[in-house]
């Protein structure tokens, strides 16, 4: 990453990203998310330093953990899915993080509200 910012300046960028993101250290523990206005998955505090798999409903719990294990052994590096929830399409996507000699250090899982996007039709430019 280029370019330097305050401490406050990077919590409030990635409070404004249009999408929520939780990161999961290498242990399977809750160690940041965003709150980007209204969740999609409402999180309090009281999550970080858990373990991610108490966290998700128990139907998915197995599938978290095989994503994460293959995560960790190499044999993945994202995850993407999607559900319907009430009247939205919600896009979760899991991503491996990892230093530059390719060290597991965690999970980025990210969720998006893709309602929208999906009814996108041609193109718009800019200022159009």
């Amino acid at each position: 990453m280029k370019g330097k910012v305050s401490e406050d300046t990077l919590a409030i960028l990635l409070d404004a990203l249009p999408f929520e993101f939780s990161f999961v250290d290498s242990d399977d523990r809750v160690q940041l998310f965003n709150k980007n206005g209204d969740r999609i998955f409402p999180r309090s505090e009281s999550v970080i330093g858990l373990k991610v798999q108490n966290c998700h409903p128990h139907k998915s719990v197995d599938k978290v953990e095989k994503i994460l294990e293959e995560m960790k052994a190499g044999e993945r590096e994202h995850a993407d899915f999607w559900i319907n929830l009430k009247d939205k399409k919600i896009q979760i996507r899991y991503f491996a993080v990892r230093d530059p000699e390719g060290k597991y250090l965690g999970c980025l899982e990210v969720s998006q509200d893709i309602t929208e996007i999906q009814k996108l039709e041609g193109e718009k430019r800019l200022l159009n």
